[in-house]
């Protein structure tokens, strides 16, 4: 079993940059494939990245490629989600999943067994 622990959230303008990390615990996160997704008021939580075991490939969400690079440093047990170009419709809450069932980039959230809390993302026009 695993905790993920998000960090990095907060309040930008439009154009801005924010680093997300996800910090794990309780095993190893090597074995885990990693993805962060996000939810926004009244929407479906949504796959945003994802990378795999040895980081050796990521897959976007259309949304967000070309801005947005997901990399893990498994030495540290962290996954990071560089956010650039940020837009006012990135504001969500963008969560950490992990799973260790496969090591495929899965888009369906009911794939993934461990989640973060969650930390919130507020871009401002």
């Amino acid at each position: 079993q695993v905790q993920l622990v998000e960090s990095g959230g907060g309040s930008v303008q439009a154009g801005g940059s924010l680093r997300l990390s996800c910090a794990t615990s309780g095993r190893t996160v090597s074995i885990y494939v990693m993805a962060w997704f996000r939810q926004a008021p009244g929407k479906e939580r949504e796959f945003v990245a994802g990378i795999r075991r040895s980081g050796d490939n990521t897959a976007y969400a259309d949304s967000v490629k070309g801005r947005f690079t997901i990399s893990r440093d498994n030495d540290k047990n962290t996954v990071y989600l560089q956010m650039n170009s940020l837009k006012p419709e990135d504001t969500a809450v963008y969560f950490c999943a992990a799973d260790s069932s496969f090591n495929l980039l899965i888009v369906h959230k009911y794939a993934y067994e461990y989640w973060g809390q969650g930390t919130q993302v507020t871009v401002s026009s």
